[in-house]
């Protein structure tokens, strides 16, 4: 296994847009096997590549339902049926808040390899595509939260040993870390409770 640290609130990466991938080789390989990793060590459904620290445009998920991984990836709206259900992420450990995301969209992208790679997806799956590509542009779902939401979750995240602590990183579980609480996804127990796991 090679998991990594993961990155936390308060580091640059996560606020820049990652880079697109065009170089499809063993370091790309490399880097869905470090994120799939990872993201089973914390117990989460989806991790995208900035939460470890590479700004480029990947991430993975595993749902129960689905699991696999995106490169490049994009998506667009099914229908117009919204979602609102309780959403946190690995790199915000802690705080978890209702968030309203579409119900359904329509993943593309291609695969390590350079394939291309399409589905469309609902629910959990659905809020994770929007979640992890959110972390792709330099977006964390505490953007997407109402004003009074949001500052509540920044009460919590100034409150926070680690953030009052200056700590931008923190070890995986099996290496001594807690867990986040959040998607990178945390699974749930219904299609709009994922994020936080509560393994």
């Amino acid at each position: 296994m090679t998991i990594q640290p993961v990155r936390l609130f308060g580091d640059p990466i996560l606020r820049a847009r990652a880079a697109e991938v065009t170089e499809f080789d063993r370091e790309l390989q490399q880097l869905v096997t470090d994120l799939t990793d990872t993201m089973h060590d914390d117990g989460g459904v989806g991790m995208a590549a900035p939460q470890i620290g590479v700004g480029l445009r990947v991430f993975v998920y595993d749902t129960h339902d689905a699991a696999g991984h995106l490169v490049n990836p994009q998506w667009e709206v099914v229908g117009d049926e919204e979602q609102v259900g309780p959403e946190g992420c690995l790199s915000i450990p802690g705080v978890r808040y209702d968030t309203r995301r579409a119900l359904r969209v329509r993943a593309t992208g291609v695969d390590m390899h350079g394939a291309p790679v399409e589905f469309t997806a609902e629910g959990l799956l659905a809020r994770c595509v929007q979640h992890e590509t959110d972390h792709l542009d330099g977006v964390l779902f505490l953007d997407r939260l109402d004003p009074a939401a949001r500052k509540a979750a920044m009460r919590t995240i100034r409150e926070s040993d680690w953030f009052s602590a200056g700590v931008t990183a923190r070890p995986s579980r099996s290496a001594g870390g807690t867990a986040a609480g959040g998607v990178g996804i945390r699974s749930g127990t219904s299609q709009a409770g994922p994020f936080g796991r509560g393994r």
